[in-house]
C-alpha cells in the first residue's frame, strides 16, 4: 500500500519529501489586528456570496490575509482559565467548545510574506512557516488539477484532530460535529472574502494521502477542505 501511495504522489508531480532545513522554516509572522467594522453589511455579503473559481495573479496584503484567517478561527474573547479552549472563544462555534480544526495557509503572493505553507496560531494571531517555497502547483496536482489552486495567491487548508471531539462525543463527534464546525468556519471565510471584495471556493475533491504528504501533517490530523482566495477575474 505504501508503494502505491508513493507512486500516486510521484505521478501527481508532488515530491515525496519536502526540505526541512530551509532557513525560512519556523519563521513566525505576527499578523495585524483584525478589523471588527467594515464597509459591507452581513446582509450584503450574504446576498453576494458565491463560489469564485477564477483568480487574478494579483498580490494580497497582509491585512487581507489577517482578516481571512481571523474570520476562519480567530479569537474573539480570550480565556486562559479554561485550557480546552486553547486561547479563547472564536469567530466560529464549536461543539463543546473543543475546536478540533487546525488551519494552514499556503502563501504564493502576499506582500511581505515569503511563499510557503504556514500554520495559523489563533491565540497569538500569527502564522508560522512549516514548509518554505511556492507549493501552489503541488496543491493543484493533489486536487486533481483544479487550476484555481494554482492561480490563487493564497489557499486555506483545514485539517481536523478528531480525537478532540471523539473523546467526549465518541463517533458522533467524528461523523457529525467536526463537519459542522468546518461548515461554520468555512462560511465565515466566504462572507469575509465578499466583504473584502475578494472571492473564495470550498474544495473537497483531492487525494487525502497526497495532500497529507504534501502538507506534512501529523499522524493525528486529517485534511478536510481547501479554500483558495484572492481577487477574482
Amino acid at each position: 500500500m505504501k508503494l502505491f501511495i508513493t507512486a500516486l504522489i510521484l505521478m501527481m508531480g508532488i515530491s515525496p519529501e519536502c526540505p526541512a532545513d530551509n532557513p525560512e522554516n519556523g519563521k513566525v509572522y505576527t499578523l495585524p489586528a483584525p478589523s471588527i467594522k467594515g464597509a459591507m453589511s452581513v446582509e450584503e455579503a450574504l446576498q453576494q456570496r458565491r463560489s469564485r473559481r477564477q483568480f487574478l495573479d494579483k498580490e494580497l496584503s497582509i491585512e487581507q490575509l489577517s482578516q481571512i484567517l481571523w474570520s476562519a478561527y480567530g479569537i474573539t474573547v480570550k480565556r486562559d482559565d479554561y485550557p480546552v479552549l486553547r486561547g479563547g472563544l472564536r469567530t466560529a462555534p464549536s461543539a463543546g467548545a473543543l475546536y478540533p480544526l487546525e488551519i494552514y495557509v499556503l502563501i504564493g503572493n502576499v506582500k511581505g510574506i515569503e511563499p510557503g505553507l504556514y500554520k495559523y496560531n489563533s491565540k497569538e494571531h500569527s502564522i508560522k512557516c512549516t514548509i518554505s517555497g511556492d507549493l501552489r502547483k503541488d496543491a493543484c496536482s493533489a486536487a486533481y488539477n483544479q487550476k484555481m489552486l494554482r492561480e490563487a495567491p493564497a489557499t486555506l487548508f483545514y485539517s481536523a484532530v478528531f480525537e478532540r471531539c471523539t473523546k467526549k462525543y465518541r463517533e458522533r463527534g467524528k461523523e457529525r460535529y467536526v463537519c459542522m464546525d468546518l461548515g461554520h468556519s468555512a462560511e465565515n471565510v466566504y462572507l469575509q472574502a465578499e466583504a473584502l471584495h475578494l472571492g473564495t471556493c470550498a474544495v473537497g475533491a483531492f487525494s487525502d494521502e497526497a495532500l497529507k504528504k504534501l502538507l506534512q501533517l501529523p499522524a493525528d490530523e486529517e485534511p478536510l477542505y481547501m479554500m483558495p482566495f484572492g481577487y477574482c477575474k
